[in-house]
């Protein structure tokens, strides 16, 4: 027996979707965001208890419109998780941060997934996974309120796990 249950994985109908709901989510934080500086993080859990977590650092513009990553291995995995995520069916829970460089303290806002889109956090739920432990080199972030993320049109009616 082994000693976590097998995740069994998500029919190809299925993560289709949730690849062009990842797209979607995407492009609807990256509007929200900004031009600027950007941390993603994502933490998620999968339904055999594994807890994943992965970080990609970008930056935006929009005179040209462009996106550059730091790190592409680190982007794809976030990407992976987040579709993951978004599908629902091997991920029972994920939470996504953004943190924004700013003066004078880098800003935060927080979604989790719910029905297989990005919804704002509640602020204390983000203020609590964003305060650095005592002792802890990390930088003390400005959590504000997550804008909601636009869904396009015709995908009000796509609903995926969770």
């Amino acid at each position: 027996m082994p000693a976590r249950p097998e995740l069994i994985r998500p029919d190809d109908a299925s993560i289709r979707a949730a690849e062009d709901r990842t797209l979607d989510v995407l492009a609807s934080l990256f509007h929200a965001l900004g031009p600027g500086q950007h941390t993603l993080s994502i933490a998620a859990v999968r339904t055999d208890g594994a807890a994943l977590f992965q970080s990609a650092d970008l930056s935006l513009s929009a005179h040209p419109v462009r996106m550059a990553v730091l790190d592409p291995d680190d982007y794809s995995t976030l990407s992976m998780l987040l579709l993951f995520a978004l599908e629902g069916s091997t991920i029972t829970t994920a939470g996504l941060i953004a943190t924004t460089a700013a003066e004078p303290r880098p800003r935060a806002y927080g979604w989790t997934v719910e029905l297989g889109w990005l919804h704002p956090m509640d602020t204390a739920a983000a203020r609590d996974a964003v305060t650095p432990a005592p002792g802890s080199s990390a930088v003390d972030r400005e959590v504000l309120p997550a804008p909601t993320l636009i869904k396009p049109s015709g995908t009000e009616g796509e609903n995926s796990g969770g």
